[in-house]
């Protein structure tokens, strides 16, 4: 188990500690930038449960060779007074060596052998290995009732579920919803990385989605041709296609004509960033 501490205003808790907490929410926050997701989550996890934990880790397990872990945004105090503010109980705020004290190297792996290998896991192979290793171990040191992590990363959500649900973890996986920008860009720590000439055009992932969506719901089942003029239309605004999908909510596979659960995802590339977004709907 990881020795670190959870950090408490006016002292701290061992791991020993941790575990008197009978019921708590654990929440991901190394990716929020923004306090609207804060207190959102805060608020929701609120709803369910009497102690709200949250923790902030850039875990270098989930990031690749040439990948930006050395510049990934670190906003640990604004975070901390955001979280103040939001009502947060307990922060855990784990360093490299309390969470992987044997090394990354020989560091034992939780793997979900579906749904990783696709999408954001076909580019960024191991990512997923790294997130599902690093959440069970979270798990285990907090113990939650409830843990809350935001749809953007759906991919992320639909494999820790999976792992949740194959390992017989006692632990309910909640989702939170996305929060935008005024112009709708999905809310990320990289989008520090777009520039000023990029930024009015970025919104073209979250509109193709919103096309294709509509194009769907208006009758429409040729999915693999509403994906290629999709992609056509974020080349003409300026910016190369990681993928554009639509695929079965849950198992995350090309999406069936008679499918009636179906999440449309997209990831593209700026000069200097990778930028996610999804959209699900339901059929009737």
């Amino acid at each position: 188990m990881c020795s670190g501490w959870l950090s408490v205003q006016g002292g701290h808790w061992s791991p020993h500690q941790r575990l008197q907490c009978w019921r708590c929410t654990w929440s991901r926050v190394a990716e929020l930038c923004r306090c609207r997701w804060i207190r959102s989550a805060t608020e929701q996890a609120r709803g369910s449960c009497d102690i709200v934990v949250c923790s902030i880790f850039v875990n270098a397990l989930q990031f690749g060779l040439n990948e930006d872990w050395d510049k990934y945004p670190r906003t640990y105090q604004s975070d901390c007074d955001q979280l103040a503010a939001a009502g947060c109980d307990y922060l855990f705020h784990p360093d490299d060596s309390e969470m992987y004290p044997n090394g990354l190297d020989t560091q034992s792996r939780v793997i979900c052998p579906t749904m990783t290998d696709v999408l954001c896991g076909a580019s960024r192979p191991g990512h997923f290995e790294g997130v599902t290793t690093v959440v069970t171990k979270l798990f285990n040191i907090v113990q939650p009732d409830e843990a809350i992590f935001g749809i953007k990363d759906y991919q992320q959500l639909a494999v820790i579920r999976r792992m949740a649900e194959d390992l017989c973890m006692p632990v309910q996986i909640t989702a939170a919803p996305i929060h935008r920008e005024a112009d709708g860009l999905a809310m990320s720590s990289r989008n520090s990385y777009i520039t000023d000439q990029e930024r009015p055009k970025v919104v073209v992932l979250k509109e193709s989605l919103e096309w294709i969506a509509q194009q769907i719901q208006g009758g429409a089942r040729n999915f693999r041709e509403l994906e290629a003029v999709a992609v056509e239309r974020i080349a003409s605004a300026g910016f190369k296609t990681d993928y554009i999908t639509v695929s079965n909510s849950k198992t995350l596979y090309p999406a069936a004509e008679d499918d009636l659960e179906i999440t449309v995802l997209g990831a593209m590339f700026t000069d200097a960033a990778r930028l996610i977004d999804n959209l699900s709907i339901r059929l009737d």
